[in-house]
C-alpha cells in the first residue's frame, strides 16, 4: 500500500479544528465568563489533541476532542473554585470582555434581516439561560444539543455514566424551558 494512502493529511486536523474552533470558544465562554480564559483552555484542549490524538482517526477526533475540551473546563471550574477559597476575589469585569459574538448568527448562510434579528435576540436569551445551568447540566446540554452527540458519546465525553447524562440534560432542559417561558 502506498504510503500516503495510510498518513492522514495534516490539513484534516486543521480542517477539523477550525471546525469547532467556534463552538468549543461559545462553550468556554459560558463557564469562564472571561474572553481569555475561554481562548486559554480551547487552545489547551487543541494543542493536547494535536500533541496526543493526531494519528487516531478522523471519526475519533470530535468526541476525543470534547472530552479534552470538557476535562479543560472542570479543570478551570475546579482552579478557581480554589483560588476564591483562599483569595476571595471576584473577577473583575471589562469593557474589553464585551458579548460581540452574540450578535453574530448561529446560521451564516440565512441572509434574510428579519429572521437574523430574531435568531440573534433568541439566541441571547438562551446563552444567558445556559449561562445560570450549573455546570455539568451546561455540559450535558451543550453536548446533546449543540454539538448532537448521543448518550453514550456524551457520557464518554463527560466521563460519567449514561443515566447522569439524561438526568442532566433532562433537568437542564426543565430549567431552560421555565427561564425562556418567563422571559417571552
Amino acid at each position: 500500500m502506498h504510503l500516503s494512502l495510510v498518513k492522514k493529511s495534516p490539513s484534516a486536523l486543521d480542517d477539523f479544528l477550525a471546525s469547532v474552533e467556534r463552538r468549543a470558544y461559545r462553550s468556554a465562554l459560558l463557564t469562564t465568563r472571561l474572553q481569555a480564559d475561554a481562548l486559554d483552555v480551547v487552545q489547551d484542549a487543541m494543542l493536547q489533541l494535536v500533541q496526543h490524538y493526531r494519528e487516531k482517526p478522523a471519526s475519533e477526533w470530535p468526541m476525543l476532542f470534547q472530552r479534552i475540551l470538557q476535562n479543560r473546563l472542570l479543570d478551570w471550574h475546579r482552579q478557581q473554585a480554589r483560588q476564591k477559597r483562599w483569595f476571595w476575589q471576584a473577577p473583575a469585569a471589562s469593557e474589553d470582555d464585551e458579548d460581540e459574538w452574540l450578535a453574530e448568527p448561529v446560521d451564516e448562510r440565512d441572509t434574510n434581516p428579519a429572521s437574523l434579528l430574531a435568531a440573534t435576540q433568541d439566541i441571547e436569551r438562551v446563552l444567558a439561560a445556559l449561562e445560570q445551568l450549573p455546570l455539568r447540566q451546561r455540559q450535558a446540554f451543550l453536548l446533546r444539543a449543540w454539538e448532537g452527540f448521543d448518550v453514550e458519546t456524551t457520557a464518554a465525553a463527560m466521563e460519567c455514566s449514561a443515566g447522569s447524562v439524561k438526568t442532566h440534560y433532562f433537568r437542564a432542559m426543565q430549567v431552560l424551558r421555565c427561564q425562556l417561558a418567563l422571559t417571552e
